[in-house]
């Protein structure tokens, strides 16, 4: 399969999340992708446990402040920014870059101090994308029209 070339920011849809078009920090340093999220919980509906959770900062002008509702999903140790562990959700959901729809694991996390709510980690960009660091939202020339 050929790469595709990315920026170094894009804007990338995560429909299950209701999100489309935001713009996400790529990542190369990072592992894992990861989430802003708010009131993040664990609930039980129905017999089953659940996580529920609001993507993205209330201020973020595509916030929805829809709930979303997760019945796969798992805790993982990862290293944040700083370099401290800290286990966080980790959930697996549709992800389009690039004119590509697949499957993504993400973290949810606090990322309200960060520039950035949604940051691509190169879990996710290997074997399909190369990063060109000088360029900002070149994936939309694969967009379909």
């Amino acid at each position: 399969m050929e790469k595709k070339i990315i920026g170094r920011k894009e804007k990338i849809s995560l429909p299950d999340l209701g999100l489309k078009l935001v713009w996400a920090k790529v990542d190369t340093g990072a592992y894992t992708s990861s989430v802003h999220a708010e009131n993040i919980r664990l609930e039980n509906r129905e017999g089953k446990e659940v996580l529920v959770f609001e993507a993205l900062l209330p201020g973020h002008k595509k916030f929805t402040g829809k709930e979303v509702v997760v019945e796969n999903f798992r805790e993982k140790k990862v290293k944040n920014s700083f370099g401290q562990a800290e286990t966080r959700f980790l959930i697996i959901t549709k992800m389009i870059l690039a004119g590509e729809t697949f499957d993504a694991e993400v973290t949810l996390t606090d990322r309200s101090s960060m520039k950035n709510a949604i940051l691509l980690g190169r879990k996710i960009l290997r074997n399909r994308f190369l990063v060109d660091v000088s360029g900002m939202n070149v994936a939309k020339a694969y967009r379909k029209k």
